[in-house]
């Protein structure tokens, strides 16, 4: 929890000016304010002078003396603490060695995860104020974040289970079949979130050389066609520092801005980098105002944030669905169109003008569809970011930041143009179907900077509003938005001086909204009045116009108008109390149903309180003493009944007595106290059973009432105590209870510390109007500086009250508990009942007054070198030592009652609730509760949000925020109390919440373990006392468990959803214990798997297990850099305590420990491998607990540790295992062995350009380059003897060389270099020997085969990656060695066309392919003469159900392998694709198999490409349909290569153009047709003689699939050769509309005059005259030929017209007057002509007037005519 310090940063400076470093001797970086205005705040300092001295001091011992933990985790957490409640105070010079140290220790390179988050969520919070530290203070290398990133990001072997990091379900490699590329799986979990923000607070720090480093580091992986682009603009995006200050700009962004801005210009198909360099633009933007010219870019940046908001265009909705997750962040969109606002050319604001003007009407509440989000998300983010700006510019405090320069500061003009671009939407969405929270964001920002713009037209719909009494949802809408705005309209101020006198209009018109039958429309008046009330004072200042003649018009109109308050607030009174009487439980539902609040009630409750309480603290003292008088006549002369109607009524009164505490004491307390002595007399009602409602209803009232100043209180002291004395032991136990409510709050408002008033103005407005005159004062901020916050301090009186309080009522049910406790007292449970209920309220009353308990710490649970003390903080109060410490006496007794009632009433639940209640209060209470506290902090949060002026900043909250904010900081304080030291008395009390957890009764078991969880996770380190404690339960060999214990003990291992859980603390001492008692419990004999409710706690138990294990650190060394600035901070002064430096002898057995240390942890490690082996192989263990048994071994692969060889020879077994869970286990296990096994292969680097024989590019030029041609792969020069392998330099990763060589380019050394192949059993470790004796069984690898042939899921299978790696691994660490043995399998899985055996032969051929690597030349040779037969047969026998499987095999043994290896395989699949054999499916299979494969090698197999289009080209008009769409596909990826990026050089792959040329001239004979042909129908696949214009549609049919599919594919625009087969679209109907909204829609269209020219002669195609037809025949003819053509041109034509919504390019005037002509056309053509001219009238209308100069006078006349002609609307 983030305290909210948003602090705003222009503060005023405090009385006094700028503290001069003084006796404290440094100047604080940056302080909590609040802590000034505490009522103890001249203790602070010396509190937290001392607090960081400590800090300091140990945390620097810790990490000198090596010790991570506990000593070093101990004191970050400390440090933590220290800035939630202290802010930034600690001098600069500490704030920077801070910094450098926890940058250390985030990167250390083997830190377990767990400790990195740590560190890193300090370290973010370290640096999230950039302002304090300067680029001269602080620099950071960029590298070690970097490394960091990328072994955790892009771990090498999460994915074989050799690390795991948490909060992740890690999949295995997924593939994604549609590029055939391994997709980088990222998960996206905390870790990653953190790592990411880690990176941008350290960004500003980077040297000024990163940015160079940086590029050359990610361009090389800038190959467009690969999954590795991606992770480049990743890196771009998250590290490239974008503020450097402007002198060092040539160093930063001038590197890289043209290169990344052009390629996102001619970047098309928004592939998934594209939005992340959105990102980076709208950074650079940001924090570079004024420095760079966008003024070229923005049609283009307009146009694609309009396209990724996926609005549906006109009636096609061409959503293509892969662009909906790839669409902008619309969060980022915004940022960067509000850092281009402004500036001289005014460009951004005409553009944003357009853009709103053309969605505007997507906002109207009759439209919903899923792009409504992003459009609400637009108008929410839109102003607020505007605003921030403005902030920036003209009240933010200047700090090192680069200020915006004078000419680009948004003037007064921009801000009003841009209120009213954005105001009509805004107004649209107020009524919108999610709602209108985003509308009333956007108004609040909005009337911040033109309340004369944006209020007016919000109140014309809000009056309306509030007359209709038909339309609800209207009036929650609008009330929602005046509250948006309320803060501006009752301020008024220059720019809307009326604002104020719509108040009081809107108020009385609000009342009606109190009605108890409309939930919703009640609670949004409630908040509305409040709101109001709180900025205003409620005074009535008619008489000020008597007196005072100096008044402006709107003053004098207020005062008149505040004659009515006094009036208001009478008549919501009487509404309330109208709320009231309806909602009594009678009238609302019947006894016999709950007695309880239901959730609407409780909220209307808090709703009535609170608005009643604002109203009240905001009256003028005449008219609350009327309110008053009325509340109190209301309450005295009814009665009622306490449940929901009492409550209500009763915090009606409470709200009063808050407010004048006096006054209304004086009414209320004679009152209550009088009526309740004389119902009370006669003795018998003490025994009733049921009581007097009227007692009850005066019970419940006193005890309301007495929450207020304590001070006041203090007169009606015997009153009340008698009180106490009569009722606190009556009989009926609602009667004590509100007793027991009234004990409580007179301890409460006695002993606490809190505000006593929340008014706007501090000292309240009971002055005369001639000194004081409120009008001023409505929706004044409050002044931080002169708060004046009353605070209620207990005086010495107040506590001695309470203690005689506690000594009359507390002491004497100790005393009866204790002896029943000790049997001497019979007690009934309702006694105890009673008694206990005394204690707690006794004890919730006075926890603030009572000490902690004492008590014994208990010592070794961990051994540490560092102190690890407890500061305490001051709270308000000295504890009074002398007197006895009632909490000590309470537990005791306690303690001994549990026992007792426990061994003898175990079934009195009602008691035992109480008491664990009671036990958790003892251990944690003191004064206030956390999740109390986590709520109103919520709200608060809500409030302050709902309300704040974010334009001037500065803590500009009203006065009862700020109070509200001092009161959360000093309960923050209260709370603090966490890790705190474990004592031996709470180890017992642990202990008893244990035996509770485990006890015969579900709910008591439930209630103490959530008692449990919260205790454990309040004391250091007793999570390891009790570990074993909760094992005993699960022991095997113990026979006195009961069921219930034994659920009981899991519930408690696996925890609640926050806290922790025992049954996985990242310590081995832990695990160590936890895990194998988890398996063996499995043998215990109260365990039953017939009960599903223990069934389904081991599967929770093992599930969250696994979702939050992570690799266990075993080596905890701390770096030598580490410790040199650990020194640094010991020794640092001002504030330090006096403590002599760490000797070396301390230093060195430091570093001892830390030895011993980590071989403790190996130990462990091993040690929990073969306890769990032990545990899995028990006899008799049913196989539940062995699968989880397994499943824990599973997360004990690591990538440091080779797994002990009894678990690898387990694992190995265990692939053939019965259970197929097991299988699957095994088989991921067992491929993260071979990797742990796998030897190192020896790597050197190279220079590209020598074995090119061509120099180094001078500047950057991606594509296909002389230096980087020898990676293509080339038929004459590939490797087919040994000398010549060995001679060849093989590049197995695809991206390398495209765009760039890296620095340092490595590849594998030659073969005499490598681990040695072909060993024999001899020479392997004995890890080896045990894999190679199993795979050299041949009955081992038969089983084995016979399990992976078998199938899972009928239907559901895919190629496995997992069994892959697994055979990867085997060929890569064994060669060849079992190839005899599995040779004869092979052979046989092939010939069998069952899908599951073929499956997993693809699988075991992908593993040989891959695990080939590193073999030597013969053995490769070899190894392609099996293979190659296989294959053969494979592709010959592929079905429907396999073809998918192949794929992906050949696409995975290609992928990141040099093509020129595996050239036996691509000759293999090119012999010929389409032989016709096995029919027109086989060939289809086989294209797409090739289709992997080739898609793999990406830029590097231009030949094979080029031979593969040769032999398809001829074949474009296959008979069959399945194969023209394979080929149109398969084209698709032929020309992927062929694209058009900046400075890329022209591809050797095939371009489209020529092959467009060629297919053109096959399709002349479709040009010209006439029109009886056009009636033949076409046979699909007829056979027989086709003519060419038959031959011609197939061949269309093709290329159609292609285009279509190069649309969703390809990165850049088409080509206009592409463009010229649109006319022929438009005869293959089915596909024409799609195919060209499509283009339209993915911007292919560039408009040029050739194209234009054509469509016009399309146009001109003359029609033949109508014939009559007879009636009869009207039915959809079949068009003729010249219709057609004419209608394709018309098409054209319009597809031009809506490809540029915003502007009117030179071409359009004459356009549109071509179009104009067909007008009159027959259908389709007409519809066609009006729908284009309709939509360009949607798109251009509101920018109209600067769009008429385009056209020339005669132009306008025809448009104007044909856009409001009657046929427009026809």
């Amino acid at each position: 929890m983030e305290p909210a310090e948003r602090a705003g940063v222009g503060e005023p400076p405090e009385p006094g000016g700028r503290p001069e470093p003084g006796p404290r001797g440094f100047v604080p970086q940056k302080e909590i304010v609040y802590n000034k205005l505490l009522p103890y705040a001249e203790r602070l300092d010396a509190e937290s002078d001392l607090q960081l001295a400590q800090i300091k001091c140990n945390l620097g011992r810790a990490v000198q003396l090596q010790e991570l933990w506990p000593g070093g985790l101990f004191w970050t957490r400390k440090l933590s603490t220290y800035i939630r409640l202290y802010g930034r105070k600690f001098s600069k010079e500490d704030h920077v060695l801070f910094i450098k140290l926890l940058y250390e220790l985030v990167s250390i390179p083997k830190l377990e995860i767990s400790m990195m988050q740590g560190f890193a969520r300090l370290l973010i919070n370290l640096l999230k104020k950039k302002e304090l530290l300067s680029r001269a203070d602080l620099e950071l290398p960029w590298r070690p974040l970097y490394d960091m990133v990328e072994r955790i990001l892009y771990s090498k072997t999460e994915h074989l289970g050799l690390n795991w990091f948490p909060k992740n379900i890690v999949p295995f490699i997924l593939r994604d079949y549609k590029n055939h590329k391994r997709s980088l799986y990222r998960y996206h979990s905390s870790v990653e979130n953190i790592l990411k923000t880690l990176v941008k607070s350290c960004r500003p720090y980077f040297p000024a050389d990163a940015t160079a480093e940086m590029l050359e580091e990610w361009r090389p992986l800038m190959c467009p066609f690969d999954v590795t682009m991606q992770k480049a603009i990743t890196y771009f995006e998250i590290f490239l520092p974008t503020s450097l200050p402007p002198e060092l700009h040539h160093k930063g962004f001038k590197l890289w801005f043209d290169e990344l801005i052009g390629l996102w210009v001619s970047v098309q198909n928004l592939p998934q980098w594209e939005g992340q360099l959105v990102n980076l633009f709208a950074r650079l933007a940001t924090d570079n105002i004024g420095y760079i010219d966008w003024d070229p870019y923005v049609p283009k940046i307009f146009t694609r944030i309009l396209r990724s908001l996926n609005l549906p265009v006109g009636s096609s909705q061409v959503l293509v669905p892969r662009f909906l997750t790839n669409a902008y962040d619309i969060g980022h969109a915004v940022i960067w169109i509000t850092a281009m606002m402004g500036g001289p050319s005014k460009l951004v604001q005409k553009h944003l003008t357009g853009l709103f003007n053309s969605i505007t009407s997507f906002y109207h509440p009759s439209n919903n569809g899923r792009w409504l989000n992003k459009l609400m998300k637009l108008l929410q983010r839109l102003p607020n970011s505007v605003v921030r700006r403005l902030h920036r510019e003209r009240y933010k405090k200047p700090s090192w930041l680069t200020p915006v320069p004078d000419s680009h500061k948004l003037t007064d003009q921009d801000v009003t143009e841009f209120v009213q671009c954005i105001i009509q939407p805004v107004l649209l969405a107020m009524f919108s179907k999610t709602g209108s929270l985003e509308a009333a964001q956007a108004l609040q920002n909005l009337a911040l900077m033109r309340p004369e713009l944006v209020i007016p037209p919000v109140l014309e719909r809000t009056y309306p509003a509030l007359e209709t009494l038909t339309e609800p949802h209207q009036l929650t809408a609008t009330l929602s938005c005046v509250i948006g705005v309320a803060r501006s309209l009752v301020s008024g101020g220059r720019w809307f001086p009326e604002g104020p006198t719509h108040m009081l209009p809107l108020l009385m018109r609000a009342l009606p909204g109190v009605d108890p039958n409309d939930f919703s429309k009640c609670m949004i008046t409630f908040q509305f009045i409040a709101t109001f009330s709180t900025l205003v004072p409620l005074v009535d200042c008619s008489s000020v116009l008597q007196e005072r003649n100096d008044l402006t018009e709107v003053e004098r109109e207020l005062c008149s108008a505040t004659a009515e308050f006094e009036d208001f607030v009478l008549q919501f009174m009487d509404r309330c109390f109208g709320l009231i009487e309806s909602s009594t439980l009678e009238q609302t539902r019947e006894e016999t149903e709950t007695e309880k609040m239901t959730h609407l009630e409780s909220l209307v409750e808090l709703g009535l309180s609170s608005t009643f309480s604002t109203i009240l603290t905001q009256c003028s003292k005449e008219i609350f003493m009327v309110a008053l008088q009325k509340v109190f006549n209301f309450s005295t002369s009814h009665i009622f009944e306490t449940r929901v109607a009492g409550r209500m009524v009763a915090d009606m009164c409470r709200a009063a007595v808050k407010c004048c505490p006096e006054e209304s004491l004086k009414l209320f307390v004679p009152h209550c106290c009088s009526v309740i002595t004389q119902l009370t007399m006669n003795d018998d009602v003490l025994n009733d059973e049921e009581l007097d409602k009227e007692l009850l209803w005066n019970l419940q009232l006193l005890s309301e009432i007495t929450r207020v100043d304590g001070r006041k209180l203090l007169l009606y002291r015997e009153q009340l105590v008698k009180i106490l004395q009569r009722t606190l032991h009556l009989t009926c136990k609602q009667g004590y209870t509100l007793s027991c409510n009234l004990l409580h709050h007179l301890l409460r408002s006695t002993t606490l510390i809190y505000p006593t008033e929340y008014c706007s103005v501090p000292g309240g407005f009971d002055k005369p109007p001639s000194e004081y005159f409120p009008i001023k004062d409505w929706g004044k901020p409050g002044d931080l500086w002169n708060l004046g916050i009353q605070w209620h301090v207990p005086s010495s009186e107040e506590v001695s009250f309470a203690f005689y309080v506690l000594d009359s009522f507390l002491q004497p049910e100790l005393v009866k508990l204790q002896h029943c406790g000790d049997g001497k007292l019979e007690m009934s449970r309702d006694d105890i009942l009673q008694s206990l209920t005394i204690v707690h309220n006794c004890l919730i009353g006075s926890g603030n007054l009572l000490p902690p308990l004492k008590g014994e710490p208990v010592t070794n649970l961990v051994p540490s070198m560092v102190s690890l003390e407890e500061t305490k903080l001051y709270t308000g109060l000295e504890y009074d030592l002398s007197r006895e410490n009632h909490r000590e006496v309470i537990a005791t007794v306690i303690r001994k009652l549990l026992n007792h009632i426990l061994d003898n009433s175990e079934d009195d639940t009602k008691s035992l609730f109480l008491i664990i209640k009671i036990i958790g209060d003892l251990l944690q209470f003191q004064g206030s509760h956390k999740h109390e506290f986590d709520s109103r902090w919520k709200s608060f949060n809500l409030v302050k949000k709902s309300m704040e002026n974010r334009l001037h900043g500065k803590k500009q909250h009203i006065r009862a925020l700020l109070i509200d904010r001092v009161m959360l900081q000093h309960e923050l304080r209260t709370l603090t109390v966490e890790g705190c030291e474990y004592k031996k008395i709470h180890q017992d009390m642990i202990r008893d919440l244990l035996r509770l957890s485990t006890s015969s009764y579900s709910q008591v078991r439930n209630k103490a373990q959530q008692t449990f969880f919260a205790a454990l996770g309040a004391y250091n380190f007793c999570c390891r006392d009790i570990i074993p404690l909760v094992l005993e339960f699960l022991r095997p060999d113990r026979q006195d468990v009961t069921q219930q214990q034994f659920k009981g003990a899991l519930y408690c291992l696996l925890g609640n959803h926050s806290g922790v859980c025992l049954a996985n603390l990242h310590d081995w001492d832990c695990i160590v214990q936890t895990w194998p008692a988890i398996v063996s419990s499995g043998l215990s004999q109260a365990m039953s798997l017939e009960k599903p409710s223990i069934v389904r706690l081991f599967d929770d138990l093992a599930e969250k297990i696994h979702r939050q294990y992570e690799t266990i650190g075993l080596d905890f060394t701390i770096p030598k850099s580490c410790v040199e600035i650990a020194e640094l901070l010991q020794q640092s002064k001002n504030p330090s305590i006096n403590q002599i430096l760490l000797s070396p002898e301390k230093i060195k057995e430091g570093i001892k420990r830390q030895q011993e240390k980590n071989a403790d942890a190996l130990r462990n490690y091993e040690n929990l491998v073969d306890t769990l082996l032990d545990g899995v192989e028990q006899r008799n263990l049913p196989w539940k607990f062995e699968h989880i048994g397994i499943g824990l071994l599973s997360l004990l692969l690591r990538d440091d540790r080779v797994l002990p060889l009894r678990a690898i020879r387990f694992f190995v077994e265990n692939l053939n295992h019965d259970a197929i869970v097991v299988r699957k286990m095994a088989i991921s296990a067992v491929a993260g062995i071979l990797k742990q096994l796998k030897r190192t292969h020896k790597k050197l680097t190279i220079n590209p350009c020598e074995i090119s024989g061509c120099p180094k590019p001078t500047q950057i030029i991606a594509g296909d380059r002389p230096d980087n041609h020898w990676l293509h792969y080339d038929s004459k020069t590939i490797p087919r003897t040994k000398k010549e392998w060995e001679s060849s330099c093989f590049v197995e990763k695809t991206h390398w060389g495209y765009y760039t060589w890296p620095k340092n380019m490595v590849v594998y050394a030659g073969v005499e270099e490598q681990p040695k192949l072909g060993r024999s059993r001899e020479d392997m470790t004995e890890a080896e020997q045990i894999i190679f004796d199993h795979f050299s069984d041949p009955k081992f690898v038969e089983q084995l085969i016979t399990f992976l042939s078998l199938e899972d899921r009928k239907g559901k299978d895919k190629f496995n990656p997992r069994r892959f790696c697994l055979f990867k691994g085997i060929f890569r660490n064994f060669d060849d060695a079992f190839l005899p043995v599995l040779k004869p399998h092979l052979e046989r899985l092939v010939a069998d066309s069952h899908e599951s055996t073929q499956r997993c032969v693809a699988e075991i051929i992908a593993g040989l392919i891959r695990g080939s690597k590193h073999w030597t030349f013969e053995k490769v040779e070899k190894l392609w003469e099996l293979l190659c037969p296989l294959l053969r047969t494979a592709l010959s026998n592929i079905t429907v159900e396999t073809y998918n499987d192949w794929g992906a095999c050949i696409a995975t043994s290609c992928e990141s392998r040099d093509p020129r290896k595996l050239h036996w395989l691509f000759e293999l699949l090119l012999e010929s694709p389409l032989s016709g054999e096995g029919g027109s499916f086989v060939d289809a299979c086989r294209l797409y198999v090739l289709q992997g494969g080739l898609a793999q090698q990406e830029w590097r197999v231009p030949e094979l490409l080029h031979r593969l289009l040769k032999y398809l080209e001829p074949k474009l008009t296959q008979v069959y349909k399945n194969v023209r769409e394979r080929i149109g596909s398969v084209l698709t990826y032929i020309f992927m290569i062929d694209v058009s990026l900046p400075n890329t050089t022209p591809t050797i792959s095939p371009h489209v153009p020529e092959f467009t040329a060629r297919i053109l001239e096959k399709l002349k004979p479709l040009m010209d047709v006439d029109e009886e042909i056009q009636n033949h129908v076409m046979e699909e696949n007829g056979i027989g003689e086709e003519d060419e214009r038959t031959q011609g549609i197939k061949l269309l049919k093709t290329i159609l699939k292609w285009l279509m599919a190069s649309a969703g594919r390809s990165f850049s625009t088409a080509v206009t050769e592409q463009l010229q087969l649109l006319p022929l679209f438009f005869k293959v109907r089915e596909m024409a509309a799609t195919t060209l909204s499509g283009l339209l829609q993915c911007n292919f269209l560039t408009m040029d005059s050739p194209m234009q020219i054509h469509f016009e002669q399309l146009c001109k195609t003359k029609l033949p005259k109508k014939r009559k037809r007879d009636p009869g025949s009207v039915g959809d003819t079949i068009p003729s030929a010249e219709l057609v053509k004419r209608h394709a041109g018309v098409l054209g034509l319009g597809a031009c017209v809506l490809s540029s919504p915003y502007d009117v390019p030179t071409w359009m005037p004459q356009l549109l007057m071509n179009l104009s002509a067909h007008l009159n056309d027959p259908q389709p053509i007409e519809m066609t002509v009006k729908k284009t001219l309709s939509n360009f009238r949607r798109t251009h209308h509101d920018n109209w007037q600067e769009h008429k100069q385009q056209f020339t006078d005669d132009q306008l006349l025809v448009l104007t005519d044909l856009l409001v002609s009657p046929c427009y609307y026809a």
